[in-house]
């Protein structure tokens, strides 16, 4: 049971690791919008990092319910 409680918490910091470095990625992005579908490309890149967000802060509250525990 402990081991399968830390391989959970492994993973779990792993895609906190993982959201926060494509959030970063994604923040670097230059937009070209001389290129053709650009304009997609931004607004797919902008929904992407809204959800990578919303997952960050349900994988956080739940990393900080399980440190009450």
């Amino acid at each position: 049971m402990a081991d399968q409680k830390k391989t959970a918490e492994g993973d779990r910091t792993r895609a906190l690791r993982h959201l926060r470095e494509l959030i970063a990625a994604l923040d670097r992005r230059v937009p070209h919008v001389e290129r053709v579908g650009e304009v997609d490309i931004a607004r797919a890149a902008t929904a992407l990092k809204k959800k990578a967000l919303q997952r960050l802060a349900k994988l956080e509250s739940e990393t900080d319910e399980s440190a009450l525990n």
